[in-house]
């Protein structure tokens, strides 16, 4: 562990608790005009799919969440270009007990596909350690099933089901080099009718070990009219493009065709996503673009059928493969009015809940009690409990008013707000005696196990110490800010009055996680060997978008 040390004196003062307003998820410039501009949500909702309600006018989409909870985020539209984080699908990630004894770093929920047969919605997901999950429901905003295991097993990633119109019900998926040694292939089998479980052994329906489609993965399984198809990306995520396969028998053989690839733009990727059909008839494609430390963000891509084939984005040459769009006209829907969601809806743990990680409190939207950390802590990448949420813009800024609390007795614990990833920085207050010290924390290559370096900033005498059993508590109020710029460069800066702002010493380069852009959010930590934990009060939260 590296340490600096540069101190200043200061004195908190007090705060009081207020309600946070509401936050916005998708682009705010789509609210108005006959255009929209992509990015449509320039967050981490990676590996989307979406899906229309019977009657073709509002959308759900969900997301890969990894080992976080709760997980399977549920976003609504009415429009397709603005959002609304409303639910999510999954408590915990399953099997609890495994996603509960660690922050199981990139594992969980890969690759949903969402999909509505028959009055219920469904959801598909691969865990590539423990196989293929399904939950349903016939209300996306409401409470959905405990997840049924569709079939066990390692390396099976991005499932799809679809309902044949004859009644069967077939899975197709993609796998897992990681776990099983092989990749760039499409398989599907047979589900009984109701969904819940697989009857058939898997099939190859498309090789990418070809030479030219490597790398298939993520496949969305669709009949229309007299083909089946599987919309999938292939070439890796950063630099791929978007495929169609169709052919006349589930089976195959599937014609390949590439419908959506860079070419002059400047969107890379694009990758991964969901083709859905509104009320008027018109045809539009979710996807991601992969963009660094802010993750997976999404784009809207317009779809025209030419030949049956589905031209994805703007095909200015006439080839049959379109380009990903940067600004185009609005779907012919019904506008979305309102597209904002309560602060702490953004949250999410770092693995799965427990009551020892914290709980809402009166006047503050979440207390996070002290992870008791390992004897031989090196850093974050142990902690489970950390309360986090997505980078939710290019260049945006989080403020929180706190109260950061300790027993007299708890000599080292830290709390305060974290930039996480593969690298990370935290920043936030260390109990030391009779006072807190303000420090500054690095880690680089946390996964694999970077040590923390450390600057002690300033000294700072708590707000209030008052009796609480056998040792007083020690409370600090004060206001934590991360500023974020384009290119993911961040700085942290504290105030005592909420007025007047003093920068942390130096900026830092948010790097993604495994599989997940950068978070931001707050955590607390207690050593080892102290009995007594602290705690931190998120009293208030803006978040604000450049």
């Amino acid at each position: 562990m590296n340490k600096w040390t540069f101190f200043m004196v200061l004195f908190c003062s007090s705060v009081s608790a207020t309600d946070a307003g509401e936050q916005v998820i998708s682009n705010p410039a789509n609210l108005t005009g006959k255009y929209y501009t992509n990015p449509v949500i320039h967050a981490d909702y990676s590996d989307p799919d979406v899906t229309a309600s019977p009657d073709g006018k509002t959308f759900y989409m969900t997301a890969s969440s990894f080992q976080c909870a709760p997980g399977l985020p549920i976003l609504k539209s009415t429009d397709l270009v603005n959002w609304q984080l409303v639910n999510h699908a999954l408590d915990a990630v399953p099997p609890v007990d495994f996603y509960s004894a660690a922050p199981r770093h990139g594992k969980g929920v890969w690759a949903p596909c969402i999909r509505y047969h028959n009055g219920e919605y469904y959801i598909y997901w691969g865990d590539p350690d423990f196989g293929i999950y399904m939950v349903k429901t016939a209300d996306p905003e409401g409470k959905w099933s405990e997840p049924v295991l569709v079939k066990e097993g390692k390396g099976m990633i991005d499932p799809t089901p679809l309902w044949d119109t004859d009644g069967r019900a077939y899975l197709a998926n993609a796998w897992a080099a990681s776990r099983t040694g092989f990749n760039s292939i499409i398989t599907v089998s047979e589900m009984t009718p109701d969904g819940t479980s697989v009857i058939s052994s898997p099939v190859i329906v498309y090789d990418g070990n070809d030479g030219v489609n490597h790398t298939i993965e993520g496949p969305k399984l669709y009949r229309r009219g007299d083909y089946y198809y599987i919309l999938a990306p292939a070439g890796g995520v950063v630099d791929g493009w978007q495929l169609a396969l169709r052919s006349k028998n589930i089976y195959g053989p599937y014609e390949p065709k590439i419908v959506m690839a860079q070419g002059d733009s400047d969107i890379n990727g694009p990758h991964q996503g969901g083709w859905v059909t509104t009320a008027a008839g018109e045809d539009w494609f979710i996807n991601f673009q992969d963009k660094g430390a802010y993750g997976r963000i999404i784009h809207l891509n317009p779809v025209n059928w030419r030949d049956d084939w589905p031209v994805t984005g703007h095909d200015n040459d006439g080839d049959g493969c379109g380009d990903p769009v940067a600004k185009w006209r609005k779907p012919a829907l019904h506008p979305m009015t309102g597209a904002s969601v309560k602060p702490h809806m953004l949250f999410q743990w770092h693995s799965n809940y427990n009551d020892m990680y914290g709980f809402p409190a009166p006047g503050a939207l979440m207390r996070v009690y002290g992870h008791k950390v390992s004897e031989d802590f090196v850093n974050m990448w142990e902690v489970p409990n950390l309360w986090l949420m997505k980078f939710p813009a290019e260049k945006f800024s989080v403020t929180a008013r706190v109260r950061i609390s300790a027993k007299a007795t708890s000599e080292e614990v830290s709390s305060g707000m974290v930039v996480m990833g593969w690298d990370y920085c935290r920043f936030g207050l260390e109990k030391r005696g009779d006072d807190f010290v303000l420090q500054l924390v690095r880690c680089t290559d946390a996964e694999q196990g970077g040590a923390e370096s450390i600057t002690d900033i300033a000294l700072v005498s708590p707000t209030r110490v008052y009796n609480a059993g056998l040792y007083p508590n020690l409370e600090c109020d004060m206001y934590l800010r991360l500023t974020v710029k384009k290119g993911a460069s961040c700085r942290f800066s504290y105030s005592l009055d909420g007025k007047k702002y003093i920068d942390a010493p130096g900026e830092f380069k948010a790097r993604a996680g495994k599989w997940i852009g950068a978070k931001t959010g707050f955590y607390s930590i207690t050593p080892a060997a102290t009995s007594e934990k602290g705690w931190i009060d998120i009293i208030d939260l803006d978040i604000n978008t450049f």
